[in-house]
């Protein structure tokens, strides 16, 4: 059996490791203790209140404005609440065009907790990290409190009189993907109020290759339904699909069946990664191979041809081995097998789409019949609206400014708008060039709905009143559309239709979810179409490889894009793989920290420098050159990354009003790596060649 080591400390079995091992916790508490923890000067919820986090809005939406002191907070006590307690309810997170079913734990009138919902046939119960802490997320200080007109504190009433004369010309409505039914409605409704008006969907992380590539062979824009729990072999290429790849949550609880044995699962699946940079799903792979990022497209082609029983055209040996391993072990699991790939490229997508064709999952471990709503966007939408001449933009959930590589262009074209309306809950980076801000409710506070698969529906209902001065970006639309009925309305009307009878929509709101998932053996799967392959296959095959560093952006599980980079919870949260903290760092490998930082990690020196730069804070700062665009960031030496590649995590360098979490003494904690994402073939790619490094004597 194969040894791990957890540090480079116990695989050299240096001194301070050993010494470690006898001081496990050395650091002090960070706050003086001078008896028990209730009596301490400093408690733990001051870390919360220093970084913007309250809970007065709470209290006071909560009808909860006695002392916490006293016995009985309700002099009247409302028939559904006991004192301490806790009542849960059914609704859904929502961060874009991701929705998840779960449970709102609220206590004396104010959620406190955030379960999932073991009846979603998609999830079984299951989060993540950002959908537990997003409950903080509610008591944020840093969310826009009221509207404002050029900054200035206005009424709602004041905005709607302004903008009914206001919205005129070419309107665009630009969001995050929407995937509410209710939510499709209201907007047909404005868009019918404004004729020359249009919808467009635009993510910060996008699946654009994955869609348009479906399109070409299936004849369908659209994600399939990903089933791990039916695959015996699994091959990933650069697709964290354990951490932050589609649906994370929902493949996580797949993959962990396929690799729990019982009696009707006598056999683990099987499982081999390609990447480039250590990943979560990497690491939990049976086998993984290294190559970079510019030999996406090589891996691909060579899994296609050692399939069909062509040879595999690798440079590499080793890789070129674990293609040919890769190969035979999808051909033999006859049919249950399934290739996933992370690449955003059109070319890459079509030949994933002929492999898996070629091993017969279509219908079996991939369903085009149940399609997943994550992600409707495509980057060529967003690239061409940069270039239209625009008179009124409505932002819903969308932050370009920040996440679009960029970014000037994103600032010149906003400031050639003349009616520009944000209804993103933070004045961040884009809502700061916005005339008008009326900040959203969180999802708590919230109606609404999303058909997270097809046939599959989640609600959200308030499980307090709004904190703030804020209105459902629903009800704005309705308003200025000059509809009678709100949002509440619209919901309630839509599904009388859908479920028939009153109590129908009761019991749904109960339980969180309706579901008519479609059964992918009855229901047809489209036929694949081979006839863009051949020129994928040419396109890729033309492509060169670097010579050079190259660089890998990628996501953190914790930050995202950016969405948790306001919250400490996940600020603080240990990366699952680096297990570092608060910042973006360098990503390099021990080879390069050979070459570039002059430390040796394989073996303990005199100096016992590799030991000391794992264990002490203090890093090496390197300085990142690409195209000219030049940032300097702490090195990390990683394991599994490869030689000659980079990785820099995305989600960082926000803007000072998004929360104290982001920032230190009003500058940005780590640097925005959008920058270097680059519109390519249509899609956007999170990729770069010919990276240059120069150490620093910064630490």
């Amino acid at each position: 059996m194969s040894k791990h080591w957890q540090s480079f400390g116990e695989l050299n079995n240096t001194e301070a490791y050993q010494k470690s091992l006898n001081n496990e916790f050395k650091e002090d508490l960070p706050f003086e203790m001078d008896g028990s923890l209730i009596d301490a000067q400093t408690p733990r919820r001051d870390f919360l209140k220093y970084l913007g986090f309250t809970t007065a809005a709470a209290a006071i939406a909560a009808s909860c404005e006695t002392p916490i002191k006293k016995s009985i907070p309700f002099a009247n006590r409302p028939e559904d609440i006991v004192p301490g307690v806790a009542n849960y309810y059914a609704t859904t997170y929502v961060n874009g065009g991701e929705a998840v079913s779960v449970l709102a734990k609220v206590r004396d009138g104010r959620p406190i907790k955030i379960e999932g919902n073991d009846l979603s046939p998609i999830t079984g119960g299951g989060t993540s990290a950002r959908v537990q802490a997003s409950v903080l997320d509610l008591y944020d200080g840093a969310r826009l409190r009221f509207p404002t007109i050029g900054g200035k504190e206005a009424t709602f009433e004041a905005i709607d009189k302004e903008l009914a004369t206001a919205i005129s010309g070419s309107v665009v409505l630009l969001s995050s993907t929407i995937n509410s039914p209710s939510s499709l409605e209201v907007i047909k409704q404005f868009l019918a109020k404004y004729p020359n008006s249009k919808h467009v969907q635009y993510d910060p992380i996008s699946y654009s290759g994955i869609l348009a590539a479906n399109k070409i062979c299936y004849g369908k824009q659209a994600i399939p339904s990903y089933k791990f729990d039916a695959a015996k072999a699994i091959v990933s290429i650069g697709a964290d699909f354990l951490g932050t790849w589609i649906s994370p949550i929902e493949y996580a609880r797949q993959y962990a069946k396929g690799k729990k044995l019982s009696a009707k699962n006598p056999e683990m699946s099987r499982h081999i990664a390609f990447e480039t940079v250590a990943s979560l799903t990497g690491s939990n792979a049976d086998e993984r191979f290294l190559h970079r990022p510019s030999e996406t497209g090589v891996v691909v082609l060579g899994l296609l041809n050692a399939i069909n029983g062509a040879s595999v055209n690798v440079a590499d040996k080793k890789l070129a081995a674990g293609i040919e391993k890769a190969a035979k072990a999808l051909k033999a699991a006859n049919g249950e097998a399934l290739v996933v790939c992370g690449s955003n490229d059109v070319n890459v997508q079509v030949v994933v789409n002929a492999i898996n064709e070629a091993l017969g999952a279509n219908g079996k471990t991939i369903d085009f019949g149940t399609t997943n709503n994550v992600s409707a966007s495509l980057d060529t939408d967003f690239a061409t609206l940069l270039d239209s001449k625009v008179d009124t933009l409505i932002l819903v959930d969308a932050n370009p400014v920040y996440t679009w590589g960029d970014s000037a262009k994103v600032v010149k074209w906003l400031k050639s708008i003349a009616t520009t309306v944000s209804f993103n809950a933070k004045v961040d980076e884009t809502s700061a060039l916005c005339k008008y801000q009326i900040p959203s409710h969180h999802y708590l506070e919230s109606w609404g709905d999303a058909e997270i698969a097809t046939g599959h529906f989640s609600f959200l209902q308030p499980t307090i009143n709004p904190l703030f001065k804020t209105r459902q970006w629903q009800d704005s639309l309705l308003k200025w559309t000059g509809s009678a009925v709100d949002y509440v309305g619209t919901l309630k009307v839509l599904w009388a239709t859908k479920l028939g009878v009153t109590n129908n929509w009761d019991k749904v709101l109960q339980e969180g979810i309706w579901s008519v998932l479609p059964n992918m053996v009855s229901n047809p799967q489209p036929t694949f179409t081979s006839t863009g392959v051949e020129a994928a296959k040419t396109a890729l095959a033309a492509m060169s490889i670097g010579k050079g560093v190259e660089l890998q952006l990628y996501q953190k599980v914790a930050i995202g894009a950016g969405e948790g980079t306001s919250n400490p919870w996940l600020m603080e949260m240990p990366d699952p793989v680096t297990r570092a903290t608060w910042d973006n760092y360098l990503i390099v490998s021990p080879a390069m920290a050979r070459e570039l930082l002059g430390i040796n990690v394989s073996t303990t020196d005199g100096t016992k420098e590799s030991d000391k730069y794992e264990t002490e804070p203090a890093k090496k700062v390197v300085e990142v050159n690409i195209g000219g665009k030049k940032i300097n960031l702490a090195a990390l030496i990683i394991p599994g990354t490869h030689p000659n590649t980079v990785g820099i995590a995305l989600g960082y360098g926000r803007n000072s009003k998004i929360g104290k979490t982001a920032n230190t003494d009003e500058k940005p904690i780590g640097v925005n790596a959008f920058q270097f994402a680059t519109l390519s073939n249509g899609a956007v790619s999170f990729s770069v060649a010919d990276v240059k490094l120069v150490k620093t004597d910064e630490k």
